[in-house]
């Protein structure tokens, strides 16, 4: 893989600017631009891999069964944190309730994370998520589950963003041949 460009309006350069030079786009931006960022790739037939949370990507089903380009999205990277949000999941078919909590840096703009809402959304039953913001932290999530007399806790912790690379690099190489469009969960390329 070779980095062909960055688009960043703080730089002068916009995505429209860099689509010609791209194969697959990578982003890490915010809520708001998500969803037109990924549909001006799409229409561009560039393929895009999103890493920014807080934002729905069902509207871009509008772009039918076959789009142009694929979208992939990742509520998280972490390989570890994947795996944490399975073992949840399965976890939670056997236990009474579940509570998540999640801890993240304090410049993270979505409370919950996209982490702790795929997380719940996987799990049996109303998972309550708890949202913490601290100097510090890098990435971290803890799910509680308990029954009569017992508890299981399931915990992932990033501690440097480099934790999110291999899953990144995964998904790049794997969303030009993605069965459908956008898809959601890096649990499905594993």
């Amino acid at each position: 893989m070779t980095l062909a460009a960055r688009a960043d309006p703080a730089l002068g350069v916009e995505l429209a600017d860099i689509l010609g030079d791209c194969d697959v786009v990578v982003d890490f931006t915010v809520p708001e631009t998500a969803l037109e960022n990924a549909r001006a790739c799409v229409r561009a037939g560039v393929h895009v891999v999103v890493g920014t949370t807080g934002w729905d990507p069902t509207p871009l089903r509008e772009f039918g069964p076959h789009p142009p380009a694929n979208v992939f999205v990742a509520p998280n990277f972490a390989i570890g944190a994947v795996l944490m949000m399975r073992f949840a999941a399965e976890a939670s078919r056997y236990m009474a309730k579940a509570e998540i909590i999640e801890l993240h840096q304090d410049r993270k703009l979505d409370a919950p994370s996209g982490t702790a809402a795929r997380t719940a959304e996987l799990m049996d039953g109303e998972v309550p998520i708890h949202s913490v913001r601290l100097p510090g932290l890098v990435a971290h999530q803890e799910v509680i589950l308990g029954d009569v007399g017992q508890t299981l806790t399931i915990r992932h912790d990033s501690t440097d963003r480099t934790s999110f690379m291999p899953g990144v690099l995964l998904a790049v190489r794997r969303v030009a041949d993605l069965p459908e469009s956008p898809m959601v969960g890096l649990e499905h390329l594993l």
